[in-house]
């Protein structure tokens, strides 16, 4: 059988030892089917296929005990006890150290690289972006191989690193075994009682800002500088936003506090906030438009809205474009300026006719305007044809027509 292991005595670090693309055979540490396969041949037909299909090892669909029992003609109990046996065989595995010591370098150079926590689905996409780096497991589903590693961290290594699954501030992170976060614990709170009083969605950018500006970040400054061996742009990539990966690679300690933050997350625009916000957590029809409309930064048609939402699936749900439509009629704060095509209030459109708008503009004016110059002004606040704007400027009881110049009439100016 092979394996690797490193020499962790000399000044190269494993993460630039992994990184470099001509040592393939020490890249292959983070080959999961290696290890899995490895391990696993001291198993039973049956007992790999029980842990394969519970934790979605070979696809993405995991299967439920219960599942697996009928399959079997056994009890829910019965197929968890297969499951316990078979991870305590590949714990007593002869080379069990030896297949998986380097990887247990891996995670805690990770760890250290991020200030000592990480949350555990940011750390499953760390290891499977280093494993495909290596261009061993390129070709696997992506969520096949975070459930790989998901298995190994949680069932295999989980006595080497501390797992805090839920507390006051965090949700389902490892960290280094002993290792204090008091000082995390500290930034954290300052950082909750900062947005509540704010009220106000941040950036990466600027919540990293915001807390280093803060004598709670002067305090623990050296127990945040972290060594940067590792780009993480790739591992934080998002098809929604542009992050600042050069502000998050400098500051890897702040951003791995705020990825495993119980109260704080980011939206799907790369927004920072407190979770239950509808700004953070959109939890209505009405919220998920706002936020679209928002992002987009321009006036769209219904359908387009309904279409952008169940893009981002913020959630299970899917979005009708008659609902959506219904949602911008209802509310106020969305202003039609075409056929079917809304604009958010708060840019400066207001309700009305094509007719209003153009008083509107003329009292603004204080003076006439020829009727280019209203053309111009009406079509940065609505997506009407010229035609609509002629026929508007007919209407006598409202505008006066002179030297080729519009203006109110008398009754009008007031």
């Amino acid at each position: 059988m092979l394996y690797w292991q490193f020499n962790f005595m000399d000044n190269k670090s494993i993460l630039d030892t992994i990184l470099d693309n001509n040592i393939k055979e020490e890249a292959a540490i983070l080959d999961s089917r290696i290890i899995l396969d490895t391990l696993f041949s001291v198993l039973r037909d049956k007992e790999r296929d029980v842990l394969s299909q519970r934790f979605g090892l070979e696809n993405n669909k995991k299967v439920t005990l219960e599942a697996i029992g009928v399959a079997y003609n056994l009890t829910r109990e019965r197929i968890r006890q297969i499951e316990n046996t078979a991870i305590n065989k590949i714990r007593k595995h002869e080379e069990f150290s030896k297949y998986t010591s380097s990887l247990r370098h891996v995670i805690n150079s990770l760890l250290e690289e991020h200030g000592g926590i990480i949350e555990h689905q940011y750390l499953i996409d760390n290891l499977s972006h280093l494993s495909s780096l290596a261009n061993h497991e390129q070709n696997n589903d992506l969520n096949v191989l975070r459930n790989r590693y998901a298995f190994i961290l949680a069932k295999l290594l989980s006595d080497e690193f501390d797992h805090v699954k839920e507390n006051t501030h965090y949700d389902n992170l490892w960290k280094l075994k002993f290792a204090s976060v008091d000082h995390m614990e500290e930034i954290l709170k300052f950082l909750l009682e900062k947005l509540q009083g704010l009220k106000q969605i941040l950036k990466t950018e600027e919540i990293i800002s915001l807390i280093k500006k803060d004598e709670t970040y002067n305090k623990h400054e050296d127990k945040l500088k972290v060594s940067n061996n590792f780009d993480i742009s790739n591992v934080i990539k998002n098809d929604n936003f542009n992050e600042a990966t050069e502000i998050v690679n400098e500051n890897k300690a702040l951003y791995s506090l705020l990825r495993s933050s119980k109260n704080l997350k980011q939206n799907k625009f790369g927004y920072w906030g407190i979770n239950n916000w509808p700004e953070i957590t959109p939890k209505t029809i009405n919220h998920k438009i706002y936020l679209i409309m928002r992002d987009q930064e321009k006036p769209l048609h219904f359908k387009e809205i309904a279409e952008r939402i169940n893009e981002i699936s913020f959630d299970k749900k899917k979005a009708n474009s008659a609902t959506v439509h219904n949602e911008l009629i209802l509310d106020d704060k969305y202003i039609l300026i075409g056929r079917g095509i809304y604009a958010l209030k708060e840019w400066g459109y207001k309700n009305g006719t094509v007719g209003d708008v153009v008083e509107q503009i003329l009292k603004d004016a204080g003076r006439p305007l020829t009727k280019d110059e209203i053309t111009a002004k009406v079509l940065e606040k609505r997506l009407v044809k010229e035609a609509t704007i002629n026929l508007a400027l007919m209407n006598k009881d409202k505008f006066n027509k002179e030297g080729g110049k519009y203006s109110l009439v008398e009754s009008q100016k007031s």
